[in-house]
């Protein structure tokens, strides 16, 4: 398989590279592995740290920026960040109102989190913690106890961190985060199993006429197996499982997330799909994103995720945000 790297072991260090020479917003600290606002933190804003393994870009350090995130801490491919990253990312973001760690779903994630979280405890710093854990494919997998985090996780970023932007305590951006997280539910899709750089080979094996029901975001395995279908049938499948486990119904902020390989093209075919069936449900996308947003390098595939607005998410998701990965109003 051929890939555009230099060398398999220095991926995430190179693109780190890469992020700050064409992003002086933000201040990357490469030997470390995080990435901050280039403005340094607000006294009396919350500060928001998320972080996960790489593979997954634009997500988390392209959400790094004005009306998100204050810092991210990328991990190796597919692998946790470890907690002096978290516990350096949060000292360097406090404001002196606290800061919010925003985790995945992912055991290492939420192991090294809360380890962190301890250690900067101990260092007068205020750290309170969200677990986004909206897929409704699998309730456990190689990865998590529990609901995997997907495309939620940028919802909680975006309408957490305008909460933030608006000077409220950590409390209250702590309130919002697990709302929206409560109020999102994701299914994904694949149409091919993705490469990682180390291994060269496709994570499992995926027949041409085949694809995977409810994968997870690191090649991990879904609900089912099927044959190869058009896109109505596939998104009708996600969208019903969605609906099964919280009715759609009313405004919905709904994202169709492409996985890396799959053409911007076949992602507004699916959208379309999307909005038919809301539609034959009495309900709407009143917001809505089409892009590769949470990734699995470079699988073809997508993955749906609604959130059931109300007026404050609304106010919040449309507030200003400046990012590489997410921008609009200022």
């Amino acid at each position: 398989m051929k890939k555009l790297i230099n060398d398999v072991d220095s991926v995430v260090t190179d693109a780190l590279r890469g992020l700050a020479a064409a992003h002086p917003g933000l201040r990357v600290d490469v030997d470390n592995q995080i990435v901050l606002r280039a403005s340094g933190p607000r006294p009396g804003k919350v500060g928001l740290v998320s972080g996960g393994g790489s593979g997954h870009e634009p997500l988390h350090a392209g959400f790094v920026g004005y009306g998100m995130l204050d810092a991210a801490c990328p991990g190796e491919i597919f692998t946790s960040p470890v907690p002096d990253q978290m516990i350096a990312a949060s000292e360097a973001v406090n404001g002196g109102a606290g800061v919010l760690h925003i985790v995945k779903n992912y055991t290492g994630d939420v192991l090294n989190f809360e380890m962190a979280a301890e250690l900067c405890a101990e260092e007068g710093v205020e750290v309170a913690s969200v677990l986004v854990d909206d897929d409704v494919a699998v309730q456990d997998s190689l990865y998590t106890a529990g609901r995997r985090g997907t495309g939620a996780t940028l919802f909680v970023e975006k309408i957490a961190g305008a909460m933030a932007e608006t000077g409220a305590p950590l409390a209250e951006v702590t309130r919002v985060a697990e709302a929206v997280n409560a109020r999102s539910r994701s299914f994904g899709v694949a149409l091919s199993a993705c490469t990682t750089p180390a291994a060269g080979n496709p994570t499992f094996d995926l027949k041409d006429t085949e694809v995977e029901l409810g994968i997870g975001i690191h090649g991990e395995p879904g609900r089912a197996r099927s044959a190869m279908r058009g896109a109505r049938e596939l998104v009708h499948t996600a969208m019903d499982a969605l609906d099964e486990d919280m009715p759609v119904s009313g405004d919905n902020l709904v994202m169709v997330n492409g996985m890396g390989g799959t053409p911007l093209i076949e992602l507004y075919i699916a959208f379309a799909e999307v909005s038919g069936y809301l539609a034959g449900k009495g309900a709407r996308a009143a917001r809505s994103l089409v892009g590769n947003y949470v990734t699995s390098l470079d699988m073809q595939g997508f993955s749906i995720t609604v959130c059931r607005l109300d007026d404050e998410l609304t106010r919040l998701w449309d507030a200003p945000v400046e990012t590489p990965g997410l921008r609009w109003g200022r």
